[in-house]
Parts: C-alpha cells; structure tokens; sequence
C-alpha cells in the first residue's frame, strides 16, 4: 500500500506563544524550509523590533494594528517584502500588533 500524505491540524488549544523579547510574543506555525518559519507576531502597544537582517527573503502582512517600518506607518491588510540580506526595521508598534510572517531561511541578526 502506498504512502499518502494527509493534511494535519493543530487546535486553538495546543498553540503555545512565547515571548521572543519583551512586548513580543510569536507563534510559530510552520517551518516551510530549514531554518524558515511561518508564524504570527503580537506586539504590545509602544515595542520596538531593533533593526536587523534576515539572510533570506521575509514577507509579513499586518493583521491588526498598526506599525512603523522602514519609515512608512503600515495598517492592518499591510504586506511589506524585505528581500534577504537586507536592512529592515525598527519595527515599532503604534499600538497592539498582530503580524503574519513568512521568513524563508534563519532569523539573523537583531542590533542594539
């Protein structure tokens, strides 16, 4: 019989947050390649993400809220792209945040 593979599911209950740095909490969803993560952010209202880069190309769309990044206010319905290797941030949030992430490789580099 012949291996088929099936969807899986993970119920509101066995998501677990945890905090990435103070006023950021992430829930990781999925790893769609190594190192990669999908996940969703929350940010507490007045956090600041410091800088940082990426070595792989990131996509993040704003759920709710609103954030400053890269100079520009982004509302909920938002989506930015930052290619890998480049500078992005500081991420600040105007008030409570909620982000949808799709990173495609490791998380780098965060400056002071």
């Amino acid at each position: 019989m012949k291996n088929v593979p099936s969807q899986s599911f993970t119920e509101p209950l066995q998501q677990r947050w945890s905090e990435l740095m103070p006023g950021v909490s992430l829930l990781a969803l999925a790893e769609p390649v190594p190192g990669g993560l999908i996940h969703r952010a929350r940010l507490n209202k007045g956090t600041v993400i410091p800088a940082h880069i990426h070595s792989a190309n990131e996509y993040v769309q704003v759920l709710s809220g609103t954030v400053v990044t890269g100079g520009r206010l982004c509302a909920a319905g938002t989506l930015w792209v930052t290619p890998g290797d480049v500078r992005q941030g500081p991420h600040v949030a105007i008030d409570d945040v909620e982000l949808l992430t799709v990173r495609l490789g490791p998380m780098g580099v965060f400056e002071d």
